[in-house]
């Protein structure tokens, strides 16, 4: 039981995402950022103070941090099969006329 909740707890905290998950976080952190910056920009212009631009901006990075850097589990929807460790995979193979075992 404690072992099942020991290995339930390292996989969430771990934050093992994919590729594709990679990809996604890319993608969503630089839209946010550039959202944020503009909609920092417009509002301190409007507003004529250099202080509600900062603070829109700190907002808007706090916001993407929070939705980008937990391991969310839709970041590992396509998982790799990665081979096994071991000499296996590596028998056979030569290099500058020296075989590796």
């Amino acid at each position: 039981m404690a072992d099942q909740l020991l290995k339930q707890a390292q996989d969430l905290l771990e934050g093992q995402i994919d590729f594709e998950g990679q990809k996604t976080t890319e993608l969503i952190s630089t839209v946010l950022l550039v959202v944020s910056g503009l909609l920092a920009f417009i509002i301190g212009f409007t507003i004529q103070n250099i202080y509600v631009t900062l603070w829109v901006g700190l907002g808007g990075t706090a916001l993407t941090f929070l939705i980008v850097v937990p391991p969310y589990p839709f970041y590992n929807k396509s998982p790799e099969n990665w081979l096994p460790g071991g000499g296996i995979g590596a028998a056979g193979i030569e290099i500058d006329g020296k075989k590796i075992n």
